[in-house]
């Protein structure tokens, strides 16, 4: 699968990634990030008690190939 190539070796174990994270995989700012989120059109999110938000990486491979299946 093309996509787990964006993703680097140190992380390929855990499930949650972070926003900075998710950002600094796809190379794009986090404004960005919260820009697509705004709209609905980001991968999808998790909101942990804290308010901090997590992305699945099985969310996010989803969202990748459907971002490739649009193309």
């Amino acid at each position: 699968m093309a996509t787990a190539a964006l993703i680097p070796l140190t992380r390929k174990s855990r499930d949650k990634l972070t926003v900075a994270e998710v950002c600094d995989d796809l190379q794009i700012a986090q404004s960005t990030f919260y820009e697509w989120r705004t709209k609905g059109t980001g991968p999808r999110c998790i909101k942990l008690p804290n308010g901090q938000l997590r992305v699945r990486r099985a969310d996010l491979e989803a969202w990748l190939e459907a971002r490739g299946d649009a193309a």
